[in-house]
């Protein structure tokens, strides 16, 4: 291994994850595609596959070879359904972002509507101690978190 290219999620509708991940998280939109053709359909092990593809990223983080952080994915063809986000569930990943000041954080992104697990808890043990957390929920249930590293407090 020699890095990390992306991360990706599988959404319902491309249009609607780009605006809470740009708008909302103040990532930026690096670059959208459709992907109608045979490699993508090998790639995903899909012979009629259609994807609609959005690439953002982090403001101000070191770019490398790779010019995105986050890839959204919606899968025109073949249409998937929901499936169960509890986080417990083996498979199931989450995303932490890290921020300046979790609480302030929570309050602007609860006052847009975002869904909550809970308010911003202070991290009492491990290396993180000292510092705060707190899960939130994307459009379609993808589990995400806000850190507030310790000496931010």
């Amino acid at each position: 291994m020699k890095g990390v290219w992306h991360f990706s999620f599988t959404v319902s509708d491309l249009d609607r994850s780009v605006e809470f991940y740009r708008d909302l998280l103040g990532f930026a939109l690096v670059h959208r595609q459709e992907q109608d053709n045979d490699y993508t359909r090998r790639l995903v092990g899909y012979p009629d596959a259609v994807l609609r593809v959005a690439q953002l990223a982090v403001p101000g983080q070191p770019r490398g070879v790779s010019t995105h952080d986050l890839e959204l994915v919606e899968y025109v063809r073949p249409k998937g359904a929901p499936r169960d986000p509890a986080r417990h569930l083996p498979g199931t990943a989450h995303l932490a972002l890290t921020v300046e000041d979790a609480r302030a954080e929570h309050a602007r992104l609860a006052a847009a509507g975002v869904r909550f697990v809970n308010p911003p808890e202070a991290i009492t043990a491990g290396v993180n101690r000292g510092g705060y957390a707190c899960y939130f929920l994307d459009p379609d249930d993808i589990t995400l978190e806000l850190v507030q590293p310790p000496g931010n407090a």
